[in-house]
């Protein structure tokens, strides 16, 4: 028949390309395309180690420009990792289709990115972090770590979850009203969807306003402005954090915002979340070149040290070794300290500024556990 085999490869091809979108719990993996990765799965000739090896990368989910693809993957992952979390899951399908959500997204990107020249915060962003958060809280929950919600006895796995995928992905609608002060803002733009949205869901009002306080305070602390006090909102500002990849730099860059946020951007070529060696979750970052350390440092490694996450994430960054003239070639995160291993040999430990874990340390110490 005319045109059958057209129509089996178009089929293959969607096939492929809902596999790519299928994923087991516990990977998150956000990449633009470009070059042969190394260190980070099976490089070019190369065979799995063993058969285990190869359902494990199959498992990962990899993200691509353009935007509809990156919604597109990001919703199948969130869905797929919310399946056995109904409010959790309920709570997703509302937000992604709420009106007033959508024009936020649209509107705190607009400032941003128009009048400001940062990266992404709108919609893309929401769906990106959320993706993430979901993906570090089933690492957290499956190595046994308790959040808040759960540890507090206000609530269970399927309110942390809930909380996550508000948290995350209404942490940045503040940014409608103005960058500075946009924890606050977001808060206070966040009350009437929340409400919306969790009414059906708990017919407890008493146990939904306490749910509601950890969304909110996720939102608040997701730029350490104040400090993360809750796994919960700790989860928000590390997912936050893991979207620095070129797919977000070059929107700015390509608006005539060069500065060192687009240009390290562009550096950043792949983020992995999976289960860590020594501690629940290990975030690899892939950069094509150094300049990508600025990201790593400066954004992701700042709010997994500042957290309530910081004893229970693996960080490790390493640059292909072609492109420009390398000067590290990995760097893994000790503590408060950055260990460089350079080119030429050697290493070289860089302290990081963790004054703001010490300040939320001290009042998270004082702070009185709310009664369930």
């Amino acid at each position: 028949m005319a045109g059958q085999p057209e129509q089996e490869q178009a089929g293959a091809v969607a096939q492929a390309e809902r596999q790519r979108c299928r994923r087991t719990q516990g990977t998150f993996r956000l990449e633009v395309l470009g070059g042969a990765l190394q260190e980070m799965g099976i490089g070019p000739g190369q065979e799995p180690a063993s058969n285990l090896q190869e359902k494990e990368l199959a498992s990962q989910l990899r993200f691509e420009t353009p935007k509809a693809k990156l919604i597109e993957a990001a919703q199948a992952s969130i869905r797929s990792d919310l399946s056995e979390y109904p409010r959790a899951l309920a709570a997703f399908e509302a937000l992604q289709n709420d009106p007033e959500a959508l024009a936020h997204w649209d509107m705190a990107n607009y400032i941003t990115m128009r009048k400001l020249g940062y990266n992404d915060h709108g919609r893309v962003h929401a769906f990106i972090t959320g993706a993430a958060g979901v993906t570090i809280a089933h690492l957290l929950l499956d190595a046994g770590v308790k959040p808040d919600l759960i540890e507090s006895g206000i609530g269970d796995a399927d309110d942390v979850f809930l909380t996550v995928i508000l948290g995350t992905m209404l942490h940045d609608i503040g940014n409608q009203v103005h960058r500075a002060g946009h924890e606050m803002h977001g808060v206070n733009l966040a009350m009437p969807i929340l409400d919306r949205i969790m009414t059906p869901l708990y017919e407890d009002t008493f146990k939904r306003i306490k749910v509601r306080s950890f969304v909110l305070g996720a939102i608040n602390c997701h730029d350490l402005n104040p400090p993360p006090l809750t796994i919960e909102a700790g989860i928000t500002a590390v997912a936050d954090g893991t979207d620095i990849t070129k797919g977000r730099g070059r929107k700015a860059f390509k608006m005539g915002s060069v500065d060192i946020h687009s240009i390290s951007a562009l550096a950043v070529d792949q983020v992995v979340i999976e289960p860590g060696a020594q501690r629940p979750v290990r975030i690899s970052v892939t950069m094509n070149n150094s300049g990508g350390i600025f990201q790593v440092e400066e954004v992701l490694a700042s709010k997994v040290i500042n957290t309530p996450l910081r004893d229970h994430i693996e960080l490790h960054a390493a640059t292909r070794p072609s492109g420009d003239e390398q000067i590290l070639t990995r760097v893994r995160l000790e503590g408060s300290q950055f260990v460089v291993d350079l080119e030429a040999g050697g290493e070289v430990a860089v302290d990081v500024d963790n004054s703001a874990a010490e300040a939320a340390e001290a009042q998270a110490q004082s702070a009185p556990v709310p009664e369930p």
